[in-house]
């Protein structure tokens, strides 16, 4: 009777540990997208089924969340990270991904901050706003420590859409936000992975929307793809390729409404040329 009773528990344990072996081989990794409208897919017009945080979802099969919230500034988004429905999502995520940055150019002065550059050759007001990038993205990660410190954070380089006058003036903002989230990742060892969106977009204007602000359908894909790539690396994902469950599609915005943004780099830049002959 007890060699029948030690069998019988013998394979009641077994099994219960073939069980939890189960459970941990079927149990997702959770994905977290945070940010603004570029994590948000605001290029497309299926942004929920196309956008990138999408594609690396089911590319890798992760249990997933976006969000993400157009015109998002990094003071929102810390105001965001207090609201109870995020907080319930960044204490069961794996993986966070954030977006952030580029509203705090754009959302100040912005036709001040292109005369500025272009015109008076002056980025006193750029340091100013990526010192205040830098102050707040550090609340960011405190926040999102304070709440799950396991998670591996991706944070996004700003890109550059803009060309001409417009665009060298953009490139201003958009290297100042890059050199303090490298700072950051220097100063804090460990805390912060850099996903280096900047470099996979480039200059190819396919890569971004009729808007020429956010990223296109191809242009999430390589971000997609991007980061899949670093979760690769990181030994968090097993295919670098994006899967394309929904072919994105590209917002259409005549080219009349981009059209007076670049004129104004144009209007600055000859205002430049003449401060400089006559002043």
């Amino acid at each position: 009777m007890k060699k029948l009773i030690s069998v019988i528990m013998t394979v009641v344990i077994l099994l219960g540990a073939l069980s939890i072996f189960a459970y941990a081989e079927d149990e997702k990794q959770f994905y977290l997208v945070l940010g603004d409208s570029i994590a948000y897919g605001s290029g497309i017009s299926n942004s929920r089924e196309a956008c990138y945080g999408k594609i690396v979802a089911d590319t890798n099969g992760y249990d997933y969340a976006n969000h993400a919230i157009p015109g998002h500034t990094t003071n929102n988004l810390i105001n965001r990270l207090k609201e109870e429905s995020v907080i319930s999502d960044l204490e069961k995520a794996d993986i966070i991904s954030i977006s952030i940055g580029g509203n705090d150019f754009l959302m100040s002065n912005l036709l001040g901050l292109m005369f500025d550059s272009i015109a008076k050759n002056d980025h006193t007001e750029y340091d100013r706003i990526a010192d205040g990038f830098y102050t707040n993205f550090c609340e960011i990660v405190r926040i999102i420590n304070s709440h799950n410190d396991d998670a591996v954070i991706l944070m996004q380089t700003i890109y550059n859409p803009q060309t001409g006058y417009i665009g060298e003036a953009y490139q201003q903002g958009a290297d100042r936000i890059n050199a303090q989230i490298r700072r950051f990742a220097e100063e804090n060892p460990g805390e912060i992975v850099v996903v280096d969106v900047a470099t996979a977009l480039g200059d190819d204007a396919l890569n971004y929307a009729d808007d020429e602000i956010h990223p296109s359908a191809q242009g999430n894909e390589l971000i997609a793809q991007t980061v899949l790539e670093t979760l690769s690396d990181l030994g968090l994902g097993t295919d670098a390729a994006p899967v394309i469950a929904v072919k994105g599609k590209d917002i259409q915005i005549p080219a009349i409404f981009t059209m007076p943004m670049r004129m104004l780099g144009i209007i600055f830049h000859y205002i430049s040329v003449i401060y400089n002959i006559f002043i």
